[in-house]
């Protein structure tokens, strides 16, 4: 297969993820172009980029998920590539048929693996002809109550019900006791026709406490596959991931191994290429099935860069040119710990209700091992359109602890004002026992988290907090050195009292 050089890149999404993209691309010399609705007039991603396109109102419906304006755009400044990032159309197998269609390359895997891995009862007849662990359940989409009773009798209550076509919690129900089963069913089909346009559900044994642990693969177009180890993301709210780390606290060499070869087949049974990511449950006895396979980048891979050393946008961008990987798996070692959390806009006191509103102060933490992907800036909205997430805080240590205070440090050091984020929640989890213990799944914040448990937290000091970053943005702003002193101290000593 012979290479081909990408000139020009648009990335057709918004934000933090637009900006890491165009960040590697302009280290590779190629050019980028975004995209923005009226919402994101003024937003970073399209200053950063090299050229700029409107494509409609704040709806993403209308906007980011425009595939003909975006297709448009490309063939309008001579685009030769498109990154979907994650989220919007990352894994909409008709959009990358369509960018392919248009001769424009699509930095991603196949059409076809796409397709399979975007429907889990697919995903596992894909993978049926390989040792891979599953869930005891059916393979198949099950639309009668008597049939789903059937199945759970044989496999045992608790059982999971689960949309086919889902993900993020929606279209999932758990059934405890026969008498519940018919009315959950139905519950779990309706909202998988409303939110996929698909009613399949299958069943499946539910396991309680698990931990999420996920393995990133990278495949080549000859064949090559490599899984670059896990990442543990156990610490969810509402089934979405607000805390992840590299690697797990809990995998022995040998475990990792298994999984990261587990990964690697459930690749290889849909012919993969690109970077990817296997998820999978972990039971109380660290035994691990296969839960599901995502198509594209992840949020949270930064931390497989931080203990890897590889840029997977890069990785992303050499194998859509069609050339080989030039890493060998014996060739890659895990370094160090790396942790990231999501702040997002949301209020954790009021079961993390998303928040809207102005930042009125936002100062990212800077220093050693740690590193902020974002998409906002001091005096921007937060707007109502889009996942509330203002940006990913990454930290890097020589091993676990030294990575978890240094988080602690940059969470500390992290100045938002004018909307409710995540920051004192992850906070409190990093440091809860079970954290720092390693003792932890899915249910932490169930467990261990009530509102009540921020309410140390004083909203005085932190007003001094907010007090002290405006005045120090102010002055950088202004090209000015920040107060000698005298000021700054009166407000330290204020903020202690």
């Amino acid at each position: 297969m012979s290479s081909k050089k990408i000139q020009k890149i648009l990335i057709a999404n918004r934000g933090e993820i637009a900006i890491r993209v165009m960040r590697t691309a302009k280290e590779m010399g190629i050019k980028t172009v975004a995209i923005y609705s009226d919402a994101d007039i003024q937003a970073p991603h399209v200053a950063y980029a090299d050229e700029a396109v409107h494509v409609g109102p704040p709806a993403s419906s209308e906007s980011y998920l425009n595939t003909a304006r975006i297709i448009d755009a490309c063939k309008e400044l001579n685009v030769d590539a498109i990154h979907p990032g994650y989220g919007f159309l990352s894994e909409n197998a008709g959009f990358a048929k369509l960018v392919e269609e248009n001769n424009i390359t699509f930095i991603g895997p196949s059409t076809h693996a796409i397709e399979v891995m975007g429907d889990k009862l697919a995903a596992k007849n894909a993978v049926a002809d390989y040792d891979i662990p599953m869930v005891p359940g059916v393979n198949h989409a099950v639309t009668e109550v008597n049939e789903a009773k059937e199945i759970a009798g044989k496999i045992g209550y608790p059982v999971l019900i689960k949309a086919s076509a889902g993900g993020g919690g929606k279209g999932m129900r758990v059934v405890e006791h026969a008498e519940e089963l018919a009315d959950q069913m139905q519950r779990a089909m309706s909202e998988a026709q409303s939110a996929f346009g698909d009613p399949a559900v299958f069943v499946e044994k539910y396991i309680g406490s698990p931990r999420h642990i996920e393995i990133q693969v990278l495949g080549d177009q000859h064949g090559n596959i490599l899984y670059l180890f896990e990442r543990e993301c156990s610490i969810q709210r509402r089934h979405q991931k607000v805390i992840e780390e590299a690697p797990s606290a809990i995998l022995t060499p040998e475990k990792r191994k298994a999984m990261g070869e587990a990964a690697v087949d459930v690749a290889r049974a849909c012919g993969y290429y690109g970077a990817g990511t296997v998820e999978f449950i972990m039971d109380e006895n660290l035994d691990f099935f296969f839960l599901e396979m995502n198509t594209r980048l992840q949020v949270e891979h930064p931390v497989t860069e931080e203990i890897t050393g590889i840029d997977l946008v890069k990785e992303q961008i050499h194998i859509a040119e069609g050339k080989a990987l030039d890493i060998k798996q014996e060739e890659l070692k895990i370094k160090g710990h790396s942790m990231e959390i999501r702040v997002y806009a949301e209020n954790p006191r009021e079961n993390f209700l998303p928040d809207t509103g102005t930042l009125s102060t936002y100062l990212p933490p800077q220093g050693p091992g740690v590193r902020v992907d974002d998409g906002y800036q001091q005096g921007m909205e937060i707007p109502i359109y889009y996942d509330p997430m203002i940006s990913k805080l990454i930290t890097h240590g020589e091993n676990r602890e030294q990575a978890r205070l240094r988080m602690l440090r940059a969470i500390e050091e992290y100045q938002i004002s004018g909307v409710n984020t995540t920051l004192d929640f992850c906070d409190f989890a990093l440091r809860h026992d079970a954290f720092i213990s390693g003792d932890f799944d899915t249910k932490f914040v169930n467990k261990y988290f009530s509102p009540e448990k921020l309410n140390n937290h004083d909203p005085e000091k932190e007003e001094f907090a907010m007090a002290l970053a405006a005045h120090v943005f102010n002055q950088r702003s202004n090209g000015k050195p920040v107060n000698d002193g005298q000021q700054l101290s009166k407000w330290k000593l204020r903020a202690k009292q």
